[in-house]
Parts: structure tokens; sequence; C-alpha cells
């Protein structure tokens, strides 16, 4: 690959002529191509088999949509990288589009990881449980699953039919007589010895085999085993076995879409309206529908559904594994091309299609579907929010309605384990990604002293802003911010935005007013008399709505940080010390005292702990004393 190179003279013009003058210095290789405006912001990246062809493309002036045309038109210089293949090319595109948000490509919003279940192999009876993010555990993953509430689902229908703990390993070696879930048969009690080693083990196989999709044969097993158990007279045995199957019955009837002749697949449809987007994708593993997630793409004017499907494809792929197929609702430009980075992704062949007909056609129709009702009621809720947003402005005296409403709150009790958060609305409704909460380290601010948290809060959050965005050329500089509280909160804000040179941000704190009553709240502006909206303002009840979330938010946060807090012990100071070793040596110990008090042969003798970590543990412990 080589060196990246910008061919930009010092005097050049824009447009046409800018994107003409580069073309006598460039050749047929493949490689990626920018097009930066007159302040260097990047507009579009893009990739070429040939970039003497693909920029020649742009440099006359028919055959553009007035997306292209636009882009054009404000393109002042470009950028150039080569690479060996058009595969590389490929995946170059998709990692600058993903670090650089250019405006007019298409963008991927949604950044978050998908769930998987995880049968853990670390331990003699394998837990069952949802797991996100690295696969550092030891064990067995199924999945993606389309969200939480789809792993969830799964994971109750699992313990049903298979009885398999879900308890963490800490709690099971602690455990001295079933739990619940054991009396409401939805666990076998291996923590008490009410199932061996052996026939837990082969629950275990049965479970896999249910998420590889093999579950008729299972069921044909558990009936066969029935039948023997029954034969035998063993009532009690053929009792349980016929309500596993009756539960297996019930769990199959329940999964929705189950297609027979495709195993495993991402069935992904687009639909485009109203100069927006919705990109369905239904997870099929194992023969059954793992549920489905809707994406809202960043689009312009004059995208065809190709140019979304292609950005997407490259852009959710180079975060998480494809499958073996992938089904399309419109074909796209390089479907050749993106089947091979995929494949060499994966290690392994992955298809692409488009079907025509039949089980897959009918699949992609119902993504299609929708995709199409999904965008449908989310703009119906645009154009709310947006008839919100104008109101908002118009209340408090905006020139234009905001695209970016920050939403300060703290939590804490009595000054204890206090958290400051940050909540994020826009013209489609709040922004989940972008929240974002603030641990108050303990002894940098006086217990209870709200208007220091919120200080340090900003402080911050705008200190941060102007270190990585000082010129303002994204999106994530807010266009109001509410505070949570009166004339205090308002003038303390105001202050420390004016000590960092953020002045021209407008700021409102929501105070509860008379009585403390909701509907009574008054509105504190710098400068300026409170006010109040009238009680049954449409705008009044989306603040409440918006300030209800900031604290629903911030006693979320806290309500961790005290758990977390109340889980802590001395072992978590030292180093070297992680989970592991934590719950090793708590289960060998009973306790973090009884490990304060161990001897140094006691604390080499603990499984995972090496001899110079027990030294080092030793050693803490000792020179505290």
């Amino acid at each position: 690959m080589n060196d990246e190179t910008d061919q930009n003279p010092v005097e050049r013009p824009t447009g046409y002529a800018c994107i003409q003058s580069y073309l006598p210095g460039l050749d047929h290789s493949p490689g990626v191509y920018r097009m930066l405006d007159a302040d260097s912001r990047v507009l579009y990246v893009g990739k070429a088999r040939s970039l003497r062809k693909r920029v020649s493309n742009y440099a006359t002036p028919s055959g553009h949509n007035a997306r292209i045309d636009r882009m054009i038109r404000e393109t002042a210089s470009m950028m150039f990288l080569t690479t060996r293949t058009e595969t590389e090319a490929l995946l170059l595109e998709q990692n600058l589009i993903k670090q650089l948000k250019p405006h007019y490509n298409v963008l991927l919003r949604d950044d978050k990881s998908f769930p998987h279940i995880l049968v853990s192999k670390a331990h003699a009876y394998p837990q069952i449980k949802k797991h996100r993010g690295a696969r550092r555990e030891k064990g067995a993953y199924y999945g993606p699953f389309a969200g939480a509430g789809a792993v969830n689902r799964t994971l109750n229908q699992l313990q049903r039919v298979f009885l398999l703990r879900n308890c963490p390993d800490s709690t099971f070696e602690s455990r001295t007589r079933p739990c619940l879930l054991y009396q409401i048969k939805r666990c076998s009690a291996p923590c008490v010895g009410k199932i061996s080693e052996d026939d837990y083990a082969e629950l275990v196989t049965d479970a896999e085999r249910f998420l590889q999709g093999r579950s008729t044969q299972m069921q044909e097993k558990l009936a066969a085993e029935m039948q023997e158990a029954s034969d035998a007279m063993e009532f009690e045995r053929a009792a349980a076995l016929r309500d596993r199957i009756r539960a297996l019955t019930q769990v199959q009837s329940s999964q929705g879409i189950n297609p027979r002749g495709v195993s495993e697949a991402d069935v992904i449809a687009v639909h485009l309206e109203g100069g927006q987007a919705c990109v369905q994708v239904f997870f099929i593993r194992a023969h059954q529908n793992w549920g489905n997630q809707d994406y809202y793409p960043k689009v312009g004017v004059g995208v065809d559904e190709a140019e979304v499907l292609q950005a997407f494809l490259g852009q959710v792929y180079t975060r998480r594994q494809p499958p073996r197929m992938i089904l399309l609702s419109h074909d796209i430009e390089d479907r050749d091309l993106m089947t091979e980075m995929l494949s060499d992704r994966l290690g392994r062949k992955v298809e692409i299609g488009v079907p025509q007909r039949g089980e897959k056609m009918e699949l992609v129709a119902n993504a299609a579907r929708n995709a199409r009702e999904s965008l449908g009621r989310r703009l119906s809720e645009t154009v709310a929010q947006g008839k919100l947003l104008r109101g908002v402005a118009e209340a408090f005296g905006l020139d234009e309605p905001p695209q970016r409403i920050e939403v300060y709150d703290n939590s804490h009790i009595q000054g204890a384990h206090a958290v400051g958060a940050m909540i994020v609305a826009g013209p489609e409704g709040f922004i989940k990604s972008q929240y974002r909460k603030f641990n108050i380290k303990e002894g940098a601010i006086t217990p209870g002293d709200d208007f220091g948290m919120m200080r340090e809060v900003m402080t911050r959050r705008f200190q941060r802003l102007l270190k990585e965005d000082p010129d303002r050329q994204t999106d994530t500089w807010p266009d109001l911010l509410l505070i949570d509280g009166g004339a205090g909160q308002v003038s303390a804000v105001a202050e420390i935005m004016a000590e960092l040179g953020v002045t021209d941000i407008p700021m409102v704190g929501v105070a509860k007013g008379i009585d403390r009553d909701q509907g009574k709240e008054e509105f504190h502006r710098t400068g300026q008399r409170p006010f109040a909206l009238r009680r049954n303002d449409p705008v009044l009840y989306f603040i409440q709505r918006l300030r209800d979330e900031a604290h629903r938010y911030a006693i979320g946060a806290h309500r961790q940080k005290r758990a977390k807090a109340v889980g802590a012990t001395p072992l978590d100071e030292i180093p070297g010390v992680g989970a592991t070793r934590k719950r090793a040596l708590l289960t060998h110990f009973g306790s973090a005292k009884a490990v304060s008090r161990a001897g140094l042969a006691d604390l080499k003798a603990v499984d995972g702990i090496s001899d110079s970590l027990a030294e080092t543990i030793y050693g803490f412990f000792h020179e505290r004393g």
C-alpha cells in the first residue's frame, strides 16, 4: 500500500475544474479518494477499481443527481491513497467512513454490538447466560441475537426445556439448598447434587443441539427415553421427560418464522421514503428466527437502495462476523467484491444473494414489509418531534429549532456515590448511544454540593468537546442545555461556560416550582426573569419527559455505582487480582477478611494464584497493618 498524498496546489479552483485538475496525476491503480471542502472537511470517501476512471466521472458536469452535483460544487481539494487490490480499497473505504463520517456518505449510526448466548465450559456444570462483547471466556457462543429481549426469551425457553443453571459460579459454590428456579422446574439444581455431572452434561449437549437447529432429532430422542422410562415403570422420570417435550413443542411453535431451507443467514431489506431510509435485518440461525433489528442510516436525497445496502454491508460487517449467507432485497454494485471481502473476514465462503422466488424470497419480502412499516412509524414520529422542537425554540427564544438538546442531572445519597448524567434528544427522539455518565470522585467535592457536582460535570464535558472538536465540525455540540435546577444551577453553569469561552449555547434551568408540583415548573435563563408554560402545553410535557429521562438515567447510574461499592473489597486494590482471582480467593477462604489473615503458604495453595502474586497479596495486607 502506497503512502497517502495530497495533490493540492496553492491556488486550486473548486468544483468540476478542481476535480479535472487532478486527472493528469492519476493512473488506473485501485484505491480510495477523499473529496474535501474549502475548510478541509471531508465531504465524501469512495473507493475505485481505477482511480483515474472514477475521478473522471466526477469531472464532467452532466449525468449527476442533485446530491452528487452539490457535493462536486463544494469540492475544493482531493486526497488519494492507492492500494494493491480493490478488496483492500473497499476495506479501507469502510474504515475511513467510520472514522471520518463524511457528510455525503451513507452513514450507519447504530454502533452497538449484538448479544450472544454463551454456554460456559470453564466449570464442571456449565452455566448458560447472555454475553456481549469480546469472546474471552471459554465456552460455546451462539448468535448473534437481535437484542437483549430476543436473548432473554431464548434463555427462558432453554431453562424450561433443559433445566440449565444461570447463576454465577460464586453463587453456585455457596448454595446449601435449591433456589426458587428448581422449585418452578427451571433448573436441575446441580449446585446441591440433585443431578449427576454426566446427566447434566447430557442436558448441556441437548441444549447445544437445540441452538444448532437439531431440535427434531432431540425431540425424537426425548420421546424414546420417555417410552423407555414408562416401560420400566419409572413414571416420575417419564413425567419429567413428558414436561420437557411439551416445553420444547411450545418453544418451537413460538419461534415465529423458522425457515426449513435456510440454516444461517442475515436477511436484509431496505425501504426509502421522505429522504430517510430503514434497513431491516432478520437474524436466522440454526433454522430459527433469532429476532430482527431496524437501522436508520444517514442518507441524502438521491441515494438509491443499492448504495444504502452497499454502505450498510461494508460498515456493519467490519464490526461483527458475517454469517454464511446474506439475502438482500436489492442487488449492490460490487457484489463479487463484497463477497470476497466478507469471505476473507469469515475464513470461509460467504454467499450474497438477491432471491427471486421460493422461501428465501418470502423471507426478504417479510423483511421489506417490516422496513416499510418501521420507516412509516418513524416518519410520523419525526413530524411530531419536529413540531415539539419548533415549540421549544419559540418558548425559549431560540433562533431555530434545536437539533441536539443535552439534559443534565445528578444523583447521590447524602453526597455518597455521586454520579452526573447527560441524556441527548433530537429530531428523532432520544439518542441513547450519546448518553454519558460522570463519576464524581469521593472527596473531590463537599458531600451534597449539587452546584459543585454540576460544575465538575459541565467542565469535563466541554473541556473534552473543545479538545476533540474545537472548530465544531461535528454534530456533537449541543444547541440547547437543560439543567435540572433553578437560578443557582444556571448561574453556576454559566460561570463555567464563560471560563471555558463557550458563551453562545443557550441554557435553561428546569425547577419544580411552587410546592414541587409537576406542571408548575419554572424555567430560568441567565439575566432573565423565570417564567412558566401553560399547564396543558405540549412543550411542557415534552420538557417533563426530557427531565424525567435524565432523572431515570442518573438514578440508574447511581445505583450501579452504589451496588459496585457494596460488593467492593480490599482485594480490588491489589495489583494483579482481577475478577477471576478475586472469586478464587473468596471461594477458597470465604471472605476478604479471611484472605487478609491467611499465611503465605495458604495463599500459594489457591488455584490460579502464583507464588509471586501470593507474596504481593500477603505483603499488601501486612504492610497495611
